[in-house]
Parts: C-alpha cells; structure tokens; sequence
C-alpha cells in the first residue's frame, strides 16, 4: 500500500458528476485540480449500507473541504453507469458535491495497494495528497466499519498549518513548540 511521502498514482477515469444524464460524465486526471490538495477516498461498492453514509457526509462537508483549497474525490470499483444509478436511487447522493469515480479496471485501486485480496474491492481507504502530489496522509478501515470525515477534515486542517500538532489539535487551538 502506498503511504506517507509517497507520489500519489496517475489516473485517468470516467466521472460522475451530475444526474443529468447530459451532464453526468466526465474525465478526471490526477492533474484536473493542478496545484490543489485532494481527498481521494474509496469505497467497496454501490449500493451498499455503510458506504452512503460516508459518501453523503464527505458531501456535506465538501464545501469545507473546498475553503481549504482541497478537492474531494470519490472512487470505488463500479461503473459510471452503476455510480450514476446509485446517485439516482439514494436520496443522500442525488445532490452530491464532488465526482464519483469508476475505477472499473482496479487500475487506481491498485496502484494505491488498497485492494481487498478477498473480495477483490477497493477497501475503505483515505488518501490526502499535497498540490505537488505527494500523499501527506493515508488510512484504511475494515469494510464493516466506516471512517470519521471530520477527522480527514481536521488532518487536513493540521498538514496544511506546516506546524507541530499536538493529538486532538483543531484549527485554532496552539501548535507545539519545539523546544
């Protein structure tokens, strides 16, 4: 799996953007927000339980995301057409801020490590990936289990102060000093 300080992996992938079915396809690349941090989270699969309620909460949070200079992606192993379905179906994924991503080739999954050798899935990983593209920040869950947005939020908020952060730190509480 790839971690802290490495390059994060070139992609190139179809998007779901909208549920207009005129506007919901779109292309992403690795370099489509040059020069922005982003948030590449996967999960396993559509139409699944746990997996919507991590989707619509990075969505609710996207515009803090956003005021932070960071673009979200979204990624999983399904289709455009299954992603563009789901986002139909769910009513917390109708409205959706951010592009989902089909990685249907595992390509990006892959090149990330985070393939479940199981169920041959992405797993439930996070990856914060600085403007020069190095990844600054990377976690995994169980599939069962689903990860905390605010804390991706808050890291963010902590590598982007380029200060010591002491455990629990949020944006303006005291950075530690070095002594």
């Amino acid at each position: 799996m790839l971690t802290v300080g490495d390059r994060s992996p070139s992609f190139d992938l179809q998007a779901v953007i909208s549920t207009d079915q005129d506007k919901a396809f779109t292309r992403i690349t690795d370099q489509s927000a040059e020069g922005k941090w982003k948030v590449i989270f996967f999960w396993p699969k559509d139409f699944t339980f746990v997996c919507p309620t991590e989707i619509a909460a990075f969505g609710r949070l996207n515009r803090d995301f956003n005021d932070r200079d960071a673009v979200v992606y979204g990624a999983s192993t399904d289709s455009e057409f299954v992603h563009l379905a789901w986002r139909r179906n769910h009513p917390d994924l109708k409205d959706l801020p951010f592009p989902m991503l089909a990685d249907i080739k595992r390509e990006l999954s892959a090149a990330f490590g985070i393939l479940d050798k199981k169920e041959g899935v992405a797993l439930r990983a996070t990856f914060i990936v600085d403007p020069e593209g190095v990844i600054r920040f990377a976690s995994v869950h169980d599939l069962s289990v689903g990860r905390n947005v605010e804390e991706v939020l808050r890291t963010l908020d902590a590598l982007q102060s380029d200060e010591l952060c002491p455990c629990n730190w949020q944006k303006g509480d005291e950075f530690l000093k070095a002594a």
